[in-house]
């Protein structure tokens, strides 16, 4: 067992109320509360490579504007014109945002324009105002932005803690794997009839796998804990006693490791595109030539392992270096609160997010990204998809975890349901998350079952 995550007996067993869930006034009052006063993570620096390319990104009642406009300054302001509260760049209907580049924005209602730093450089009839029109008045609504791990955080609370105080230790414990060179392999998302908060609890926890995923069991004991770190939470999975953490790049187990570790990976890559690499699939499908019969686990990992990395720095995928002691410490996958997973390793990533959609506490968007190291030149120039959660655009094992997101919904609306009983050990991130959030909230939170 991993000793940072030996059981602990004064664990508290506790319930999880509904209203979190189900009640539309609860979810009004996140809008206040909760997303008008954390950081969300809003999309990667690259999409924005070039001064005036911008993007929008709505949470709720709230449309912003990314901006690049300078090499290395990014800004964000509401995407809404001062005057009379146009928005001022539109999202298709059914797209996932807009995203562009121009030097001025142009509001369609009466052609107010603003440049790149939000300043009203045109309003028609300017001086019949007899001088009202300042800039402080007329300028857009400035957003708090900042960067870490290659993505872009926002802030509305104009009082915000810095990104970087807030993130900890998330940003500590995930800096040496320099996910800021990491690029997009594929970017998913989608719409479910659930709460932002179930879609989110159906990625942060591993107690699932044996009832959601049982074809992985052959393969593995996915015997996984949670623990909070401050705002935030961590997940892993328990380590043999005397054997080297793998965290996320693991060994297959319950037979020959060389022939399980295979198997394990093909199925893993043909079933997800993700949570391994075209390098690591390969490796692994010749340890049975490369390796006798009967050696040692920790053997067979390491080969595996440094043929990887071998086979990555010839064509010019270099890995960061990072410490097998912080590889442990770092455990194999982080909740950013409130709604962002990072599931990360020394070269691929894979990322969840969820957030509401309108009004409706029943409603939320969901996003899933696989991230990668490539060689130079050769990241691939992906768009973001609109996908069915079918096996066909996300796979079948992403959508064995869809199957629960609805049905989870609509039980949290029985009334003889008494609310959610997390497993203390194995789901402490979701503990953390609703601890966290009542508060923010002022209210809900958890119920001691003694």
């Amino acid at each position: 067992m991993n000793e940072t995550a030996r059981i602990d007996s004064s664990l508290e067993a506790v319930r999880i109320g509904t209203e979190a869930y189900t009640s539309e006034d609860y979810a009004r009052a996140e809008r206040d509360r909760l997303w008008r006063k954390v950081w969300l993570q809003a999309g990667r620096v690259e999409d924005l490579p070039a001064v005036g390319d911008y993007m929008t990104f709505d949470v709720l009642d709230d449309a912003l504007l990314i901006v690049r406009t300078a090499h290395d300054t990014l800004k964000a302001f509401g995407n809404v014109c001062s005057h009379r509260g146009r928005r001022l760049v539109d999202t298709p209907e059914g797209a996932y945002h807009t995203r562009g580049s121009r030097r001025t924005f142009v509001c369609g209602f009466h052609a107010w324009t603003y440049d790149l730093d939000g300043k009203c450089i045109h309003a028609l009839e300017k001086g019949d105002w007899n001088g009202a029109l300042t800039d402080v008045r007329t300028r857009l609504g400035d957003v708090k932005i900042d960067t870490w791990g290659g993505w872009i955080w926002i802030n509305l609370d104009p009082d915000c803690e810095p990104l970087r105080d807030y993130l900890e230790p998330v940003a500590s414990m995930l800096d040496p794997f320099a996910l800021q060179n990491m690029r997009y392999k594929w970017r998913k998302w989608t719409r479910f009839d659930c709460n932002w908060k179930v879609a989110v609890e159906a990625f942060n926890e591993a107690y699932h796998v044996p009832g959601t995923h049982p074809q992985l069991m052959q393969y593995a004991r996915f015997r996984g804990w949670g623990k909070q770190q401050g705002t935030h939470s961590y997940i892993g999975y328990e380590t043999p006693k005397g054997a080297e953490n793998q965290a996320r790049m693991r060994l297959g187990a319950g037979g020959d490791p060389r022939v399980v570790t295979a198997q394990m990976q093909k199925l893993t890559y043909d079933s997800m595109n993700a949570v391994t690499t075209r390098t690591l699939v390969d490796a692994a499908s010749r340890l049975v030539d490369e390796l006798p019969e009967g050696t040692p686990a920790d053997q067979v990992f390491r080969h595996w392992i440094e043929s990887a990395r071998r086979d990555d720095a010839a064509r010019g995928v270099v890995w960061p270096d990072v410490d097998p002691e912080h590889i442990a410490k770092a455990a194999s996958g982080w909740q950013v609160f409130p709604n962002f997973l990072i599931g990360h390793a020394v070269n691929h990533t894979l990322c969840y997010s969820a957030r509401p959609c309108g009004p409706d506490p029943g409603k939320c968007i969901f996003e899933a990204t696989a991230l990668e190291l490539f060689p130079a030149g050769e990241e691939p120039d992906t768009q973001w998809q609109r996908c069915e959660p079918t096996a066909e655009d996300f796979g079948p094992i992403l959508v064995q975890d869809f199957s629960n997101m609805a049905a989870v919904q609509q039980g949290m609306r029985n009334g003889l349901f008494r609310g959610a009983l997390p497993n203390p050990y194995a789901e402490g991130a979701i503990v953390s998350l609703h601890r966290n959030l009542a508060r923010y909230m002022g209210r809900g939170g958890l119920r001691s079952l003694d």
